[in-house]
């Protein structure tokens, strides 16, 4: 794979994952463990310098390996991320969801405010996101 990061909690403990795909045909970005909002603004950030160095309209966003709420967090992806990442081209967003229920519900809180500005869909496993990323222009 062409470009795969690492981020890592002050302890050791990666929380993220990001990495683009070949081709740039999408950007894989799966959250590990528990996240608060540090983690998330990391993340994000990281992925806003991936988007600037080369845009990608798709999105791969996994939760699959996600623990728990996240919420505390969705403030801040909808009024500083959001623009910030449409602006530079995001067009699509494929999101696994958590398999626990926290995790979902936090995501379920954001949907609710960003499902207008980009095309979301949400999925259970990793190989139906990308199929579906995959499919759109």
């Amino acid at each position: 794979m062409a470009d795969k990061t690492e981020l890592k909690k002050a302890n050791g403990d990666v929380f993220l994952i990001a990495e683009r795909m070949p081709d740039n045909s999408y950007v894989l970005a799966q959250w590990i463990g528990l996240q608060n909002i540090e983690t998330v603004m990391q993340g994000g950030n990281y992925y806003i310098e991936l988007l600037q160095k080369q845009p990608c309209p798709k999105l791969l966003n996994s939760h699959a390996e996600l623990i728990g709420p996240w919420n505390v967090a969705n403030d801040w992806i909808v009024q500083a991320w959001t623009p910030r990442v449409r602006a530079l081209g995001l067009r699509y967003m494929a999101q696994v969801l958590a398999p626990g229920v926290y995790g979902q519900m936090s995501f379920h809180q954001l949907h609710q405010r960003i499902s207008n500005v980009w095309e979301i869909k949400m999925f259970d496993d990793e190989p139906s996101a990308q199929d579906w990323l995959l499919s759109v222009p």
